[in-house]
C-alpha cells in the first residue's frame, strides 16, 4: 500500500471515530508524510486512548508545522490544545508558557478570528486554576459569543456550559443547571468534537453531583456511560464516568458494585497517565467502606485520597467520629468548612458536619450549621439536599429533646429520600423517628421503626448503621443469651447470606463466622440455618 493510500485510510478511520485504528495508522506514518491537521488528529486519538505523552508530542509537531506553513491561526489552536492537555496532566507552569505563546501569536493577527474564542476558553480554565472565579465568570460569555458568531459547536457548548457551571457556583443554581442542559443539546446531537464533548459531559455530571441533584446526575451519567461505550478503546473520560457510576451505586445501596466501579475508575485514571481526580475515586471508596463498617480499610482509602490532594471530607471526619475520636473529627470538619467559601462546596460538607459536631457535644455550633444548610437548600431546590437538610434539623431537635420537631423533620426527610430511592438514608431517618418516638414514651412504635431500619441496614451490608440500630434496641432484642456479635451473624444468616458473605460484611475470618454459628446453634438449641433464621424472624431480629 502506498503512503497516499495509508494516509487516506488513517484519515477515514479518524472521520469514522475509530480511534484505535486511526491512532495506529497515523503513528505508523513518518512526520514527513503528515500534514498539520494530521498531527492534530493524531494528538486527539492519542489523548482519547490515554497516551498523553504522544498527544503532547503530536501537538508540538502540529504547532511547528503550522508555523512552517505560515498558518498562524492553526498554530494558535495547537498551542491552546497543548495548554489544556498540559494543565490536565498537572503541568501548570509549562501549560502557562504555551498559553502565553498562543496570546502572542494571536496578537500578530490583524483580523478577528474564531481562535480568539479558543484562547478565551484557555484563559477561563487558567482563571479557575488560580481561583479567580470573578474573571472566569466574565470570560465565559465571550466563549459563547465567539461560538455563535462563527457557528462553532465546540465553542458554543464549552461557553454555555462554563456559563452554567459558574452560575451554579455563584448561587444561581436553577438557572445554571438549565444552562448545563442547554450545552448538552449539541453534545447529544453529535455536533461537538470528542474532547470537547467529554469535557462537557464529565463537568455536567460533576456539577449535578456537587449540588445533590441526583435526578440530573443519574440521567447524564447514563448518557456519559453510553457515549463512552460507543467508542471502543476510549480511555479519556472513562475514569470520571466510573467515579460517577460508583457514586450513584453508593446512593442506591449497591456497595459491592460501587467498590468495583470505583476500583475501575482508579485503573482508568492510571491508564490515562494519572490524574489528580484519582483522589476522588479513593475518597468515594472510603465512604463506601465506612458505611460497610470496614473502618481500617476506609481509613486507608481516605489516606490515599489525601495523598492525591483530595481532603476526603466529610467522610474522614465521620469515620473518626464513628470510632469515638470526636474531638479530632470536629477539628477536621471545622478546618474543611473554613476552606470552603462557596455555597456549593459548603453544601457538600454541612450535613456531615452537623453529625460530627453533635457527636462532639458542640450542639449550638451544629444547630447554626443546620440553619445555614436550610438556607442553601432553599436556594438550590434539589431534593437530596432538602432531604439532608431535614435530617440535620431532626438530629439537632433530638439533641434538644424536641420530639415533635424531630418527628416532623425526619418524616419530611424520609419522603424526599424515598422519592429518590435512597433506601439507606430512608432507614437512617427511620432511626431518627424511632428516637423521637422514644422521647415521647411510645416505646413500641419506636422499636418497630428501629427494627425495620436495622433490617434494611443488614440487607444492604451497612454494618456500621446496623450496629448503631442494634445498640438502640438494647439487650431485650438479644434473646437466647446471644452476644451482640452473634445477633449480627444471625441476622445475616436470616437474610440468606453465606459464611463468606457474612465474613466479608463483618470483617471477620470464615473460621470466626463458623465458630459464631456453632455457638448460636448451641444457645438456640437448633440444628440448621433454616431453624436459626426462623428463630430470628420469630423474635423480630430481622
Amino acid at each position: 500500500m502506498s503512503i497516499v493510500d495509508e494516509l487516506h485510510r488513517a484519515r477515514e478511520a479518524y472521520e469514522r471515530r475509530e480511534w484505535v485504528a486511526a491512532y495506529r495508522a497515523l503513528s505508523d506514518l513518518g512526520d514527513a508524510e503528515l500534514m498539520p491537521d494530521d498531527f492534530m488528529a493524531l494528538a486527539t486519538t492519542a489523548y482519547l486512548l490515554g497516551h498523553r505523552n504522544d498527544c503532547v508530542q503530536a501537538l508540538q509537531r502540529a504547532y511547528q508545522t503550522y508555523l512552517d506553513q505560515g498558518d498562524t491561526l492553526g498554530a494558535v489552536r495547537a498551542a491552546c490544545s497543548l495548554t489544556i492537555a498540559l494543565w490536565m496532566g498537572g503541568e501548570v507552569a509549562v501549560g502557562g508558557g504555551w498559553q502565553a505563546r498562543a496570546e502572542h501569536l494571536l496578537d500578530e493577527v490583524p483580523d478577528d478570528a474564531v481562535e480568539r474564542g479558543y484562547l478565551y476558553d484557555v484563559n477561563l480554565i487558567g482563571h479557575v486554576i488560580k481561583g479567580k472565579f470573578a474573571e472566569a465568570f466574565a470570560t465565559a460569555p465571550k466563549i459563547t459569543e465567539y461560538g455563535r458568531r462563527y457557528g462553532d459547536p465546540d465553542l458554543l457548548a464549552l461557553g454555555v456550559h462554563s456559563e452554567g457551571r459558574l452560575m451554579v457556583y455563584s448561587g444561581q443554581v436553577a438557572e445554571g443547571l438549565q444552562r448545563l442542559d442547554e450545552a448538552m443539546v449539541g453534545v447529544m446531537a453529535g455536533e461537538v468534537s470528542p474532547i470537547a464533548a467529554g469535557r462537557v459531559y464529565c463537568s455536567t455530571v460533576e456539577t449535578c453531583q456537587e449540588v445533590s441533584d441526583l435526578g440530573r446526575a443519574s440521567e447524564w451519567t447514563h448518557a456519559l456511560a453510553t457515549w463512552c461505550d460507543d467508542q471502543p478503546g476510549l480511555v479519556a473520560f472513562t475514569g470520571q464516568c466510573a467515579v460517577h457510576r460508583g457514586q450513584l451505586m453508593r446512593f442506591h445501596g449497591a456497595y459491592v458494585d460501587a467498590l468495583e466501579e470505583l476500583a475501575r475508575a482508579a485503573e482508568r485514571y492510571t491508564l490515562a497517565g494519572g490524574d489528580p481526580a484519582i483522589g476522588l475515586a479513593h475518597a468515594e471508596r472510603g465512604d463506601v467502606l465506612r458505611l460497610m463498617g470496614e473502618y481500617a480499610a476506609a481509613q486507608e482509602a481516605y489516606d490515599e485520597a489525601v495523598r492525591f490532594g483530595n481532603q476526603a471530607q466529610p467522610g474522614r471526619a465521620l469515620l473518626w467520629s464513628a470510632e469515638g475520636r470526636t474531638e479530632p473529627a470536629a477539628a477536621a470538619i471545622r478546618r474543611a468548612l473554613g476552606e470552603a467559601g462557596d455555597p456549593v462546596h459548603r453544601s457538600q460538607l454541612l450535613p456531615g458536619a452537623v453529625e460530627v459536631l453533635l457527636a462532639a457535644g458542640a450542639d449550638d455550633e451544629a444547630a447554626a450549621l443546620a440553619e445555614e444548610l436550610a438556607v442553601i437548600s432553599e436556594s438550590f431546590g434539589c431534593a437530596a439536599l432538602r432531604a439532608a437538610t431535614s435530617g440535620a434539623a431532626a438530629r439537632v431537635a433530638l439533641v434538644r429533646a424536641d420530639a415533635d420537631a424531630a418527628l416532623v423533620a425526619a418524616r419530611l426527610a424520609i419522603g424526599e429520600w424515598a422519592s429518590l430511592s435512597v433506601t439507606y438514608e430512608v432507614s437512617r431517618c427511620r432511626v431518627l423517628v424511632g428516637r423521637a418516638l422514644r422521647l415521647i414514651g411510645d416505646e413500641e412504635s419506636a422499636t418497630a421503626e428501629v427494627t425495620e431500619a436495622r433490617k434494611v441496614f443488614v440487607e444492604l451490608g451497612a454494618a456500621s448503621a446496623a450496629r448503631e440500630a442494634a445498640a438502640l434496641l438494647g439487650p431485650a432484642e438479644r434473646p437466647g443469651g446471644l452476644s451482640p456479635r452473634e445477633v449480627e451473624v444471625l441476622r445475616l444468616v436470616a437474610a440468606g447470606k453465606s459464611n463468606p458473605q457474612i465474613a466479608a460484611t463483618l470483617v471477620l475470618s470464615d473460621k470466626t463466622v463458623a465458630r459464631h454459628l456453632s455457638n448460636i446453634f448451641t444457645k438456640l438449641d437448633v440444628g440448621s440455618r433454616t431453624a436459626a433464621a426462623a428463630f430470628a424472624y420469630e423474635h423480630r431480629l430481622v
